[in-house]
């Protein structure tokens, strides 16, 4: 596969057949994966058959190997001309996403209660494999009732108050989510996960604001320099992983009735108007409104912790996903087409003036949340106007080493052991998960933001120091 270079941050995949279109990689040279050790570039091309995509089949500065999409891989398909959903452009973590809060604490008055802070934190967020979470579900039916109304459900049992909402994705919750579509075995896995962690890179991290490049922007969004802030990172757990599991299957099985062809059966498809293709959906937002709701949980538990602790509370900056398919209408107001969007370990990024933007927030933009890797910073950007992937960019540092890889070159304890040199408080569920997140396990974060920035995809708003990490 030959990669040309069109501009200092984008690569071009030349559209050779059965491609449709082209691929387009946007990086620098020292962000593009190693193609001996990753084929994620093979996954963008693979990408680029899908039925009905437009444009391009793009790839974030972020981009490494993953499930059928590559992880930071972004695909756009027209629905009038046949276009398709894949759950491998979603992933198996459905709308797994980050949240940021604020509170009214600066970093050089965090000292004197880090320590108990951190002991807080620890018991109040559940984590790791399994069961295990804040919200005890009673039945299939309160299940069903999160599965509709996400955050929004979650406010209305007295979890959060209603600004959480304005400042949330969708206002809380995703449309159209139909909880028949979700089987059985996924309800058995997610009735007991509801505020809750995971494993993996997920975590609540307390931080400060360390760095404001853009002033005016970081004040709407509600943060000033040194201010402390939570950052929580997570997502659907085992229910998402199963309804991507069970359609994967059910559009395989589909795809020769549709006369459709897949260089990877990773890349499972079906029409987005067919009966498989709506059950996914459907059976998608169900999940997407899980992992919103397990994040609002785990906000009221770090806000009972801050203010028994340090007599502050948390006010959202906003809650974003960055694994979802989305119908969205994109084009000029003369030739605008419906398409479905996949962004896949991407970020929407929506610029100013969007429709779907909190009133407060329309003049300046989309905040957009980037975690970066276990110890290292974190950015705030916001979305800017002229994104060239329908409105999407980066969602964190990337891996560039297995979870097998990082425990095999370093212990947990020594981990622990290095970022509390640095002044990083960290708990963690376990000495092997701490080893599989080591920070070398991943891309410069600073260095994809700058790619980033550098592609038109997003402004920088923000950089965040991490302070105390309560690790998944």
């Amino acid at each position: 596969m030959e990669l040309v270079q069109e501009s200092p941050y984008r690569f071009r995949i030349d559209q050779e057949a059965p491609m449709r279109v082209p691929g387009v990689v946007f990086a620098v040279p020292e962000l593009l994966p190693d193609v001996g050790a990753d084929r994620s570039l093979d996954q963008v091309a693979n990408v680029a058959t899908l039925p009905g995509i437009v444009d391009a089949s793009y790839a974030m500065p972020d981009v490494h190997w993953g499930y059928g999409f590559p992880i930071g891989g972004v695909a756009a398909t027209d629905i009038a001309a046949g276009g398709v959903v894949s759950p491998g452009g979603v992933g198996f973590d459905i709308s797994c996403g980050v949240r940021l809060l604020t509170a009214e604490l600066d970093r050089s008055e965090l000292a004197r209660v880090i320590e108990p802070l951190m002991d807080g934190l620890d018991p109040a967020v559940p984590r790791g494999m399994g069961r295990g979470a804040v919200w005890h579900l009673a039945d299939r039916a309160e299940l069903d009732a999160v599965l509709r109304g996400g955050s929004r459900y979650a406010v209305e049992r007295g979890h959060g108050v209603p600004r959480d909402l304005d400042r949330c994705e969708d206002g809380g919750a995703v449309a159209d989510a139909d909880p028949a579509q979700v089987s059985d075995r996924a309800v058995q896995r997610g009735q007991g996960q509801v505020g809750s962690l995971g494993s993996g890179n997920h975590f609540l991290e307390v931080q400060a604001v360390d760095e404001v490049y853009d002033e005016s922007v970081a004040a709407a969004f509600g943060l000033r320099l040194g201010q402390v802030c939570v950052m929580i990172h997570c997502g659907s757990r085992g229910l998402g992983h199963q309804i991507c599991t069970d359609h994967v299957r059910i559009m395989e099985k589909s795809m020769p009735g549709h006369g459709i062809q897949v260089p990877d059966r990773q890349l499972a498809c079906a029409p987005v108007t067919s009966p498989q293709g709506q059950a996914y959906l459907g059976a998608m937002a169900a999940a997407a409104n899980y992992a919103r709701a397990n994040r609002q949980l785990l906000t009221e538990s770090a806000r009972q912790v801050f203010t028994r602790v340090a007599g502050t509370g948390l006010d959202l900056v906003y809650d974003v996903s960055h694994n979802l398919a989305r119908i969205e209408e994109h084009g000029s107001d003369g030739d605008s087409r419906q398409l479905c969007v996949h962004r896949k370990g991407a970020t929407r990024a929506l610029p100013p003036g969007h429709a779907d933007l909190p009133a407060d927030l329309r003049d300046v933009g989309q905040p957009v949340l980037i975690p970066g890797s276990m110890g290292t910073g974190s950015y705030v950007l916001s979305g800017v106007a002229g994104n060239p992937a329908f409105a999407s960019t980066c969602h964190g540092a990337g891996r560039t080493r297995s979870r097998g890889q990082a425990t095999r070159a370093v212990r947990g304890q020594d981990v622990r052991g290095q970022l509390a040199a640095r002044g990083i408080a960290v708990r963690g569920a376990s000495w092997k998960g701490l080893a599989e997140e080591m920070p070398d396990a991943y891309k410069d974060v600073a260095a994809v933001v700058e790619a980033s920035r550098g592609a038109g995809l997003c402004r920088l708003v923000a950089r965040l120091a991490p302070l105390g990490v309560v690790k998944g």
